[in-house]
């Protein structure tokens, strides 16, 4: 190891620094990523947050980072909704493919009716549970909200990715 330098543990992760590098050292192997956050929420008659979904698009695919509804709201179609805004703006974007991930608890089957597949699994993660990673390939992301009338009406509606 080279002296003059030690590994210590940081409260205050380098997020930045380290996001940075990795960002450079990305560049100059892959090309620039195009990278933009995308988010969408549903609001409440009080303004108050009851779900959303959040993302990132780069690299010409679209990630689902996380995506939640309250509990009482889902099969309202406002998962269809979330998912359809955030692919739309994807699509603009130039993506063509998406990706998540989700556990066995959470919503495989919502996804799975949307056109993803699994392409990973981890088991007993957590406990007596998967986690599945899934990706949506096709030439291009459809425009879920121009084709909702062939989605199905009560649809296990996204409790969370």
């Amino acid at each position: 190891m080279k002296t003059g330098y030690q590994v210590i543990e940081s409260e205050q992760p380098a997020w930045e620094i380290i996001g940075g590098g990795l960002t450079a050292f990305n560049k100059e192997k892959a090309g620039d990523d195009h990278g933009e956050n995308l988010c969408f929420i549903v609001i409440n008659s009080d303004g108050k947050v009851v779900g959303g979904v959040i993302g990132a698009t780069y690299w010409d695919w679209l990630n689902i980072n996380l995506m939640w509804i309250e509990e009482d709201l889902r099969t309202l179609g406002f998962g269809k909704q979330l998912m359809g805004l955030a692919e739309e703006k994807a699509r603009l974007r130039g993506a063509k493919h998406a990706y998540l991930d989700t556990f066995s608890f959470q919503a495989p089957n919502f996804y799975k009716k949307l056109g993803y597949e699994v392409f990973g699994e981890l088991e007993d993660f957590p406990q007596g549970h998967q986690r599945y990673f899934m990706k949506y390939l096709s030439d291009q992301l459809v425009d879920r909200n121009a084709c909702s009338s062939t989605w199905p009406e009560q649809a296990d509606d996204g409790g969370g990715s």
